[in-house]
């Protein structure tokens, strides 16, 4: 067995497990996966293969009882730019739902993976807003103001960020808001001020985010500045260069922007037209009306 095979077959393994965890009892995967699956590939991908004998033997593991209905929205293999497979599963039973997103907080308000975030933080920012929502915003962690509320972008970010959610015709607590990280990163020695998230930490961390995303299956993701991108999708290109093109996150349309902290250093109007720029793209991948207000939002008389 090559180390990469093992590698995604523990990896799989893993994510099954997490899923009987929370409840799921059955995995479906399409015969055209495993079929695609059983094909031969290229050489330079053969040790990523995964034979649909094991696809379809894990997925027999998993089918305990049929009596409740799968709770993830995707069931993904580990993700390489050569080959990343999403199989759709069935929707959530509303009950199963709420009680799988209760679980899944209560696991995140008790978290000590981060022995120094745990100590320094006052309260665990797990998220906010409607579980059943079309549009999901990922940030990075908390900052001073959302560690004492125990909620995500509660600050001057985040009353920016309320306002352009209802520049889209939105309420805040129509869509999700969340943060990669869910303690705010630690300053030792520091009385003010907020550090970046490390990888270790974004990493550790990152697993509540993939559970609430496959809960939530928002329609459209935005990720809020570079911090959110690199965590997201591993890409250090810059948020000047990645924002307003579309990307992929877990099966989802995402779509990286600036983080509204850089529009209220940065009042130039060049600017927030390049943040609702996005904004309209978003509306328009969620088929929301535009009107001619909005489109001349930040344009130039």
């Amino acid at each position: 067995m090559s180390a990469a095979y093992e590698e995604l077959l523990n990896a799989t393994i893993q994510h099954l497990e997490g899923l009987k965890s929370r409840g799921i009892r059955q995995v479906t995967v399409s015969p055209e996966t495993l079929q695609a699956l059983a094909q031969p590939v290229r050489p330079a991908l053969q040790s990523l293969r995964t034979p649909a004998a094991s696809v379809a033997a894990t997925s027999r593991t998993a089918a305990i009882t049929p009596k409740i209905s799968p709770a993830p929205a995707l069931v993904e293999v580990p993700r390489t730019e050569a080959a990343t497979e999403f199989v759709q599963a069935a929707p959530l039973d509303p009950q199963a739902k709420a009680a799988a997103f209760i679980a899944l907080r209560e696991r995140a308000l008790v978290c000590v993976k981060c022995p120094n975030l745990a100590s320094s933080r006052k309260n665990v920012v797990f998220g906010v807003g409607n579980p059943d929502a079309q549009l999901m915003f990922v940030g990075e962690a908390p900052g001073a103001d959302e560690d004492a509320q125990g909620e995500p972008f509660v600050g001057r970010a985040g009353e920016l960020l309320t306002k352009i959610i209802q520049a889209t015709g939105f309420q805040r607590s129509d869509v999700y808001i969340a943060n990669i990280l869910k303690c705010r990163p630690d300053t030792p020695g520091q009385s003010a001020g907020n550090r970046k998230p490390t990888p270790e930490e974004m990493a550790t961390c990152i697993p509540y985010l993939h559970e609430q995303i496959d809960l939530i299956r928002p329609k459209v993701l935005v990720a809020l500045g570079a911090t959110a991108v690199e965590g997201l999708l591993g890409k250090t290109l810059g948020i000047t260069k990645l924002r307003g093109t579309w990307k992929t996150y877990r099966g989802i349309p995402l779509m990286p922007t600036y983080h509204p902290a850089y529009l209220l250093r940065n009042q130039a109007i060049t600017e927030k037209r390049k943040v609702w720029e996005d904004m309209l793209a978003v509306m328009e991948k969620l088929g929301l009306p535009i009107s001619a207000k909005q489109r001349g939002f930040f344009l130039k008389a």
